[in-house]
C-alpha cells in the first residue's frame, strides 16, 4: 500500500488519480499507524510553508516523517518543507535535506509555471530519463542546491529541481503532472526497493 500524507495542502487527489493510473492502490491519511506501515509514502503538496508546517507539528506529522524509513517522495511544497528552512512565512522546515528554500529573485516572471527542461540528473528515480524530457513546474521559492541535488533546472537562476537524502526523496516539479515522463518517474520511485524497511 502506498501513503500518501494529508496535511491540508493542496493538488493531493491528482498525486492519488496518477498512482491508480499506474495500477497502485494508495490510501490519503494523517494516521501514523498507516503511514509507518505503508510500503512507499508520497509527501505532495500546493500551499504555503508556515501554515503546513504548524499542521504538520499539530498532529506530530514532524516527527514521524523524519523517523520514517521506507523509500519517500515529496512533491513541490514537499520538497520545500523537507529543506532546514524557507523564507516563505520565515519557517523552520523538517531538515532532512540541508539547504535553504529562497523566493525567485523578480528577475523573471514568478512563479516558475510551465515545461522546462532537468540537468544533471542522476540516481534510479530518473531511470531512462532523455536529456530532450521535459516536467512540469509551479513554483515562486525554490531550494538551492546542495550536495544532495540529484536534478538540476534553471529558471532565472539554477536551482535543485530534485533531491535525494538516504530514502527520502523529492521533486520540485510535479511529476502526476507531466505526462508520461512524470508517470515514468513515478514509476521509478515506487519500484524502488526497500530491503532495509520493517513494516511496523
Amino acid at each position: 500500500m502506498i501513503a500518501i500524507i494529508k496535511y491540508n495542502a493542496g493538488n493531493i487527489k491528482s498525486v492519488e488519480n496518477a498512482l491508480l493510473r499506474l495500477g497502485y492502490s494508495c490510501i490519503i491519511t494523517d494516521d501514523a499507524a498507516e503511514i509507518l506501515s505503508a510500503e512507499k509514502v508520497i509527501f505532495p503538496g500546493v500551499g504555503e510553508a508556515s501554515t503546513a508546517m504548524n499542521y504538520l507539528k499539530d498532529r506530530g506529522l514532524d516527527t514521524l516523517i523524519k523517523s520514517l524509513t521506507q523509500p519517500v517522495l515529496g512533491i513541490c511544497l514537499g520538497l520545500q518543507l523537507m529543506c532546514n528552512y524557507s523564507d516563505e512565512g520565515d519557517t523552520q522546515c523538517l531538515g532532512i535535506f540541508d539547504t535553504t528554500v529562497k523566493k525567485f529573485p523578480p528577475k523573471g516572471i514568478v512563479p516558475h509555471m510551465g515545461w522546462n527542461n532537468l540537468y544533471n540528473t542522476k540516481g534510479e528515480l530518473f531511470t531512462n530519463f532523455e536529456v530532450t524530457d521535459t516536467v512540469y513546474f509551479v513554483h515562486s521559492y525554490y531550494s538551492e542546491i546542495c550536495a544532495n541535488t540529484i536534478a538540476e533546472c534553471n529558471y532565472i537562476l539554477p536551482f535543485s529541481a530534485a533531491i535525494q537524502n538516504n530514502n527520502f526523496y523529492a521533486t520540485q516539479f510535479h511529476p502526476e503532472k507531466s505526462a508520461s515522463v512524470g508517470e515514468m518517474i513515478l514509476k521509478n520511485f515506487l519500484q524502488i526497493e526497500n530491503p532495509d524497511f520493517l513494516t511496523k
